[in-house]
């Protein structure tokens, strides 16, 4: 299974994101990004690749320990960035350092579990709008983003994802990602639904 553990934006942040998403689909090179999927919308904390199965009750143990030991912390959807010439991404603002720690604390529980992790860098908070395959000059999108500033919202809960790549074939499908798990922070209650 290739999973990752995420911070998941409630859907009224996502659906502000998305008013601004679709104004900038209306930038002139706007048809040479390929645009995220909005159902897959997500901060990753911590990705993990494909993890055997027999690591998993491990796996759910440590990250229900490290969401335990994060209290609920304050974020919002702000800005914009890019990473290079390829992607192009929204950020956050609000209890950045809680956000940080909770991705080392998701980082760690993962190494613990027995899966191998990528060189372990700073966190930096972002959600991936679109990607570029042309190099396109990606600055009038980040011109355009840099103003947004979504509404606030409590993040009382720390999810671990699985993502299935595209198998089709067919050009321009999206990974599907699903919750396989969440867990509420510190002393937060699990929202129903």
């Amino acid at each position: 299974m290739r999973l990752f553990a995420a911070v998941l934006p409630p859907r009224e942040q996502l659906t502000e994101l998305a008013g601004v998403v679709d104004r900038l689909a209306h930038l002139p090179g706007a048809d040479a990004l390929r645009w995220t999927s909005r159902p897959g919308w997500h901060f990753t904390l911590a990705f993990m690749g494909e993890v055997d199965d027999e690591l998993l009750p491990e796996l759910r143990t440590r990250l229900a320990r490290a969401a335990h030991r994060t209290d609920p912390f304050g974020l919002r959807l702000h800005g914009g960035g890019h990473f290079g010439r390829a992607v192009l991404w929204t950020g956050a603002a609000g209890d950045l350092d809680a956000m940080r720690l909770l991705a080392e604390r998701a980082d760690a529980a993962a190494r613990r579990a027995g899966i191998p992790m990528d060189e372990h860098r700073r966190y930096q908070a972002h959600l991936t709008v679109a990607r570029s395959r042309d190099g396109l000059d990606l600055h009038p999108f980040v011109d355009a983003l840099t103003p947004f500033e979504g509404a606030r919202w409590q993040v009382s809960e720390l999810s671990l994802v699985r993502s299935n790549l595209p198998s089709s074939g067919v050009p321009g499908e999206q990974p599907r990602y699903e919750t396989v798990d969440a867990w509420p922070l510190g002393g937060a209650v699990r929202a129903p639904g």
